[in-house]
């Protein structure tokens, strides 16, 4: 393979994934022109002119490496992402799970990829993807405007749905007399979550005045025929599911129990906390599309936030994916023109790490690509090399998102019956055939 001409490679977007593709395109000696239009301009999600912004939630997933997510973010670990060492460094307390403080983390980030020699950042919105050499495109699924036509005029349309984040509350203002903090089963301490527990009545009032509640209109989108993704539903979309949607989903009871009572709740509302301080603590499970005012009267139903002050409301954006499998190969390269790689959510991707590990495989390649080397591809018993498969090599007639499972790596082959042994295996497998790829990384 001949090398590109051009000894820099272009990065667009300064998000999860455009970050981590710079980092690996710079970690291997390559000049990064990396692109970010904030704050010249800021999408309708971000108000931070910080880089890896965090807009859902502050929770990475499970930490523990026997989980799908826990190995995907070991993998990244492994293979010298710099999402990892900023989010090991800044998290907080939640239990099994990997959450960070939001704002520490995104300064983390943007204080390493300032200082690194070989990044330049360009504050400007880039309107078209350069020809004239290796680009890596990770704008986001907000993408708009002139870039989002000229990515159209590559790839055709891509397909929309809409995205939430749930709401954030002061640690203050929650009533501690009725919350109580406890972690599911007694995992992973005491201070993770607080949980506000409903019985039988306080519970269905909660769950008629929830699905009665007035929605907040979408502006600049096809609201005729939304396509609600499941991996981020808004909590009012779930409960017109049914009237027990919710207490099998994110309301779900077992393994609490009411500290006043002695006995579990007939549904609880787990709180988790936002940052390092504990000031602050996010609505598990409660993205959502309510009207502000709706969302100030319907939580504050909540036992233990009748008096809650709210800091952010939940707000619902635009998510735009691409037809991967139709358009890029395992390497996140652009068939037609192989100079262009696209990272992050756009490619079909699902979460944060994901759309991270999006970045770190496109840059890895992007920078081989430059070199004149062959792209590398892991194997897809690892959880990284599973997820690239999927974008490059899903069924293309309904091609849907996906984040890090067990369900998308090769079975073993001697099946083991007993899960928690299953994933741990599998996970043993994963980290032993990415040892053996690492000196190509």
């Amino acid at each position: 393979m001949n090398p590109v001409t051009k000894n820099k490679i272009t990065v667009i977007g300064a998000g999860l994934a455009g970050c981590e593709a710079a980092w690996q395109i710079a970690r291997r000696g390559i000049d990064v022109e990396l692109i970010e239009m904030k704050p010249v301009r800021f999408s309708p999600a971000h108000h931070s002119e910080g880089f890896a912004e965090l807009i859902c939630s502050n929770s990475l997933k499970a930490a523990r490496v026997e989980s799908a997510a826990g190995l995907l973010k070991e993998e990244m670990r492994r293979m010298g992402s710099l999402l990892m060492t900023c989010a090991d460094r800044c998290r907080v307390d939640a239990g099994g799970a990997l959450a960070v403080d939001r704002d520490l983390f995104s300064a983390a980030v943007t204080q390493a990829i300032r200082e690194n020699p070989h990044i330049e950042v360009v504050r400007r919105e880039a309107n078209e993807i350069p020809r004239d050499g290796i680009t890596v495109v990770a704008s986001g699924p907000l993408t708009d405007g002139a870039l989002a036509e000229d990515i159209r005029s590559l790839c055709g349309d891509g397909l929309s749905f809409f995205d939430a984040a749930a709401p954030i509350v002061t640690a203050e203002s929650i009533d501690r007399s009725i919350c109580f903090a406890a972690s599911r089963y007694d995992k992973g301490g005491d201070d993770a979550y607080l949980n506000c527990p409903m019985n039988k009545d306080e519970y269905t009032a909660f769950y008629q005045a929830l699905v009665g509640a007035e929605r907040a209109p979408v502006h600049g989108f096809d609201v005729q025929n939304p396509k609600v993704y499941e991996g981020c539903m808004p909590v009012e979309v779930m409960a017109g599911r049914g009237e027990d949607t919710l207490r099998f989903g994110p309301l779900k009871p077992v393994g609490l129990r009411d500290p006043r009572t002695g006995h579990r709740p007939w549904a609880v509302v787990q709180l988790r906390m936002e940052n390092s301080a504990g000031t602050l603590y996010n609505l598990v499970g409660f993205q959502t599309n309510l009207k502000w005012g709706e969302q100030k009267r319907v939580f504050r139903m909540i036992p233990g936030l009748q008096n809650a002050e709210f800091m952010r409301y939940g707000v619902m954006h635009r998510n735009t994916f691409l037809d991967s499998p139709r358009l890029l190969d395992l390497d996140f390269s652009l068939r037609s023109q192989p100079q262009i790689f696209f990272a992050g959510q756009m490619t079909g991707v699902e979460g944060y790490m994901e759309s991270g590990v999006s970045g770190l495989m496109a840059g890895v390649n992007a920078a081989r690509r430059l070199q004149g080397k062959s792209p590398v591809v892991l194997p897809e018993v690892t959880m990284t090399g599973a997820l690239c498969r999927h974008v490059a090599q899903s069924p293309t007639n309904n091609f849907q998102p996906m984040g890090a499972n067990f369900g998308v790596l090769p079975p073993l082959e001697e099946h083991i019956r007993d899960k928690k042994l299953r994933y741990a295996a599998l996970s043993q497998r994963a980290l032993e055939a990415l040892q053996i790829c690492l000196p190509d990384l």
